[in-house]
């Protein structure tokens, strides 16, 4: 047998051929290029899903085959920027609810809905996997309709006329959700008196306008033409008790003219004068008939 060739050193010549040692390198460099192939085809295909769920069209059959491989549930909806819109119309517009699939509802279709709500400018509907809906709004700055000078106007919290809004689409049906201010100075002070009312929501239920009285104080008129004085500066706890005798005697229900609430230790309530009773018709005299009794 042939005797292996020695090196210099007196070593056997182990080197590696000049070609191996070209597709290691290669091998080294091509290791991070396929990692970054790798995370921009997940990149692509998760963009290619979000295109996907922003059109119920192509998104349906998908979130179908999720639910059956996903069998998650909604366990927490949480709602930031809301002042104006309730809870309950929200909830509503979104159109699903705890315990329910967390892919068995549109998130576009949802969010068309919630952007159709009175007070609502936009809005972002978002699943946050494991469990949790997130809903985000930005509503619309009315915070009243206020009528001065025979023009109804919709106010902002400062009392300024919010800019470019009139009486059609949401801005009709916002007309008839807020409360009516009336009188010279109402829409400065409004946003006070209002978040007095929205602590007492009772209370808030039976009013249908507040009328700024010398722009020192305000009178609630009720739905039933009742007129409640309220005292100057002291709202809140005049209609905190208003809030308790509804509670405990339904005044509020009961048929009466006004109630005073203007003196801090007394309520003055004026009540309609009972009707005159009718007087009853003499009986007529001389004729037995008339009497049942048969003529002699």
């Amino acid at each position: 047998m042939a005797a292996r060739p020695q090196s210099r050193n007196g070593y056997g010549n182990d080197r590696p051929s000049r070609a191996r040692m070209f597709w290691r390198r290669q091998k080294r460099l091509l290791r991070p290029l396929l990692l970054l192939t790798l995370l921009a085809g997940a990149a692509m295909g998760a963009a290619a899903m979000l295109h996907d769920s922003e059109s119920e069209q192509h998104f349906a059959p998908l979130r179908a085959r999720l639910i059956q491989m996903m069998p998650l549930k909604i366990v927490h909806i949480e709602i930031t920027g809301r002042h104006l819109t309730t809870e309950a119309s929200l909830l509503q517009a979104l159109g699903t609810r705890p315990g329910a699939p967390m892919f068995g509802f549109s998130v576009e279709a949802a969010r068309r809905r919630i952007d159709a709500l009175p007070f609502v400018d936009h809005a972002t509907v978002e699943r946050h996997l494991p469990d949790t809906v997130l809903i985000h709004l930005v509503e619309r700055s009315p915070v009243a309709v206020w009528q001065s000078h025979g023009t109804f106007q919709l106010i902002n919290r400062a009392g300024e006329r919010v800019p470019d809004q009139g009486m059609t689409g949401k801005d009709a049906e916002a007309f008839t959700k807020l409360p009516l201010v009336v009188g010279d100075g109402a829409n400065v002070a409004a946003a006070e008196l209002i978040d007095a009312m929205d602590a007492q929501p009772v209370v808030k239920s039976f009013v249908v306008a507040a009328v700024r009285v010398g722009d020192r104080r305000w009178n609630l008129t009720l739905r039933d033409g009742t007129t409640v004085l309220l005292p100057e500066g002291h709202e809140p706890a005049a209609l905190a008790r208003l809030a308790r005798y509804e509670a405990s005697d339904r005044l509020l229900e009961r048929p009466v003219i006004s109630i005073d609430m203007r003196l801090p230790d007394r309520m003055i309530i004026h009540q309609a004068p009972a009707p005159a009773a009718a007087p009853v018709p003499a009986r007529p005299e001389g004729n037995p008939q008339d009497s049942g009794g048969q003529s002699p």
